[in-house]
């Protein structure tokens, strides 16, 4: 099924039926517990800024900050990769953070860790913004050979294998980011577009 063809129930069903579960919810909450632990030691009394990278940071941000039991600031920056399909293509920017960075200590929340470039390209705008630190906390750390080098998220709640994941505020071609577990498509449902 290309990208540019409508997605039917029917389909969304199947992609559903036939995932495999990698983390249930009762895992991915424990990995978010895990993450507010030591994001906590880290930085209470900083007075930190978060920024969710959107869209998938909606759900593990959501579910992150009522764990963080110190004063921060939240905002948000957009830029992707995928534009509704399965693949990567050119880093697009959708929305810059609207809270001066300059001088801040960031982190930066988004989904899942992947082969890097989005977060590469975010990260470098807060450097470029004057950020005093920046850090990444991502919900989902896939493990393979294609990430960009050197790059590496310093909290990171659960590790998935190199295969196409969805739920817990990842996608499949838009949908099930509420999914509250993490599962893993199958290939009969991997498009090439």
């Amino acid at each position: 099924m290309l990208a540019t063809e409508p997605i039917t129930e029917t389909h969304l069903r199947a992609v559903l039926d036939n995932a495999e579960i990698i983390h249930d919810s009762a895992a991915v909450a424990e990995a978010l517990d895990t993450m507010a632990s030591s994001i906590s030691a880290a930085y209470a009394g900083t007075q930190p800024l978060f920024l969710g990278v959107m869209t998938g940071a909606i759900v593990p941000l959501g579910r992150l900050l009522p764990r963080l039991e110190f004063a921060l600031e939240l905002d948000y920056i957009h830029a992707t990769r995928y534009h509704g399909s399965t693949t990567g293509r050119d880093l697009l920017w959708l929305a810059r953070p609207q809270t001066p960075l300059k001088g801040r200590h960031v982190v930066v929340v988004d989904d899942i860790l992947d082969e890097g470039t989005t977060l590469a390209g975010i990260l470098q705008e807060c450097r470029d913004q004057g950020a005093a630190s920046v850090a990444t906390a991502v919900l989902v750390d896939k493990r393979h050979e294609r990430r960009m080098p050197g790059l590496e998220a310093e909290f990171v709640g659960l590790e998935v294998p190199d295969r196409y994941v969805f739920g817990a505020g990842m996608d499949y071609r838009g949908y099930f980011r509420n999914v509250a577990g993490i599962y893993a498509i199958a290939e009969a449902f991997l498009d090439e577009s």
